[in-house]
């Protein structure tokens, strides 16, 4: 196959060997049409993959299959996992009710429940690099493409850098958009037995990601075939991690859970880096923008960035490179930032809970999405067409011509969170 921009991508790196960064390689690996480029996955075998079990959309699905060209079955299989057909949300909303946020068409399009250092081992398998285990201190676009500079080590000049290298270790207004109108920054993360049962094929029944609405935050439940994967999501400027940790006890017990394995206590910030993508270098997965999981968009997030960033520099003359970056970048920004909006805006219709935290939630964080998100500040349209959905929601008869309309997720999506959240 002739791709105009692929002799312009002889030399191409990835660093970081979490999910964004096996699904980059892989990528690579995929569609560079010229099987002599030259890939190096860069990573420090210092920084370990934490297990944790995440939840993902119906994309992923596809995109395995496509990058491994190993049947459904056996994917789902490797990864120790199960189908997942949509968010149970337990307690959320203006009533406090139960309801589920289905994948579209209803009981049909399924995503997968996932073990992640998993899903990097088994995209590792069939990715064709030159892996190189060193510590990373700086990535530099230089002309005509990024430097890499590593400690104890010559630097490398590279067409394309893919950055995965996680959260940034510090936040800048002039790098950074904050949307901390999302009003939680803080995961305990435990693994628990299993509750679905392991049989000779792969797992066929529906189940879900449980999203528990509790007094501090909430609690998401996801059942893997090995074991289960609990995660408390909270503020620790509202919360306490000791009160946060008894409740969390008390939510298990009340689930029937007598043990459990501490995994990790997560700090992590809410942002979009204003610069995803410069032509050279191509920020992916947490080192390009962070929420929390509440609906599982950040594998979907490393798929989007990855493939605009990698379909643009092979199919358009590098010619247009110049003029290409900013589009993307621009594209990236917004997408994300309307998943931040439409996130946050789970958190503005309360809970059954009328604690410190959902008031804050409720009060103070979310109203600072217009700000978060102006227009101008941000340099794209994610909350116009954010307050364009809310619109739709609001008419008594939404138009054909709009059932397909989309800000990050279908019009279904936000018809089934409004109906459920009472909003």
């Amino acid at each position: 196959m002739i791709r105009p921009g692929g002799a312009s991508l002889r030399k191409i790196a990835v660093v970081g060997r979490g999910t964004a960064g096996s699904l980059a390689a892989a990528s690579v690996t995929r569609l560079h049409p010229d099987p002599d480029h030259e890939l190096h996955h860069i990573y420090d075998s210092r920084i370990p993959v934490i297990g944790v079990g995440e939840g993902s959309w119906p994309s992923l699905v596809q995109e395995i299959q496509r990058l491994t060209e190993l049947p459904h079955e056996t994917i789902q299989q490797r990864l120790q996992g199960t189908r997942k057909y949509g968010v149970a949300f337990e307690g959320w909303g203006r009533r406090g009710r139960d309801f589920t946020h289905y994948f579209t068409p209803q009981q049909v399009s399924y995503a997968y429940h996932l073990s992640a250092d998993l899903l990097a081992d088994l995209l590792h398998e069939g990715t064709r690099a030159r892996h190189i285990d060193a510590k990373v201190l700086d990535i530099v676009r230089v002309d005509g493409g990024a430097r890499v500079e590593f400690e104890g080590m010559a630097p490398e000049r590279y067409d394309l850098v893919f950055d995965a290298r996680g959260f940034p270790r510090e936040l800048s207004s002039e790098e950074h958009i904050d949307i901390s109108f999302i009003p939680t920054d803080t995961a305990v993360i435990r693994r628990c037995p299993a509750i679905v049962e392991e049989g000779q094929g792969p797992v066929l029944q529906h189940t879900y990601t449980r999203a528990v609405a509790r007094p501090h935050g909430w609690v998401f439940v996801i059942p893997l075939v090995a074991h289960t994967s609990y995660g408390y999501i909270f503020n620790r400027e509202v919360s306490g991690l000791d009160e946060v940790e008894a409740d969390f006890d008390a939510f298990l017990e009340s689930d029937g859970v007598t043990e459990f394995e501490q995994r990790a206590v997560i700090r992590f910030p809410n942002f979009v880096h204003r610069q995803m993508y410069d032509g050279a270098v191509a920020r992916i997965g947490n080192a390009a923008a962070f929420m929390e999981p509440l609906e599982a968009t950040a594998i979907v997030s490393a798929q989007i960035q990855i493939g605009m960033v990698l379909e643009t520099r092979l199919g358009r003359p590098v010619e247009h490179l110049e003029r290409d970056a900013p589009a993307v970048n621009r594209f990236l920004v917004k997408n994300v930032l309307r998943y931040g909006l439409f996130v946050g805006w789970h958190y503005s219709c309360g809970s059954g809970y009328d604690s410190e935290f959902w008031r804050y939630a409720r009060d103070r964080a979310w109203p600072r999405h217009r700000a978060g998100a102006d227009p101008e500040a941000v340099d794209c349209s994610a909350l116009d067409e954010f307050d364009g959905m809310m619109g739709l929601l609001k008419q008594p008869v939404i138009d054909k011509d709009d059932w397909d309309r989309m800000c990050a997720v279908p019009l279904t999506s936000y018809a089934q969170m409004s109906q459920g959240l009472g909003c």
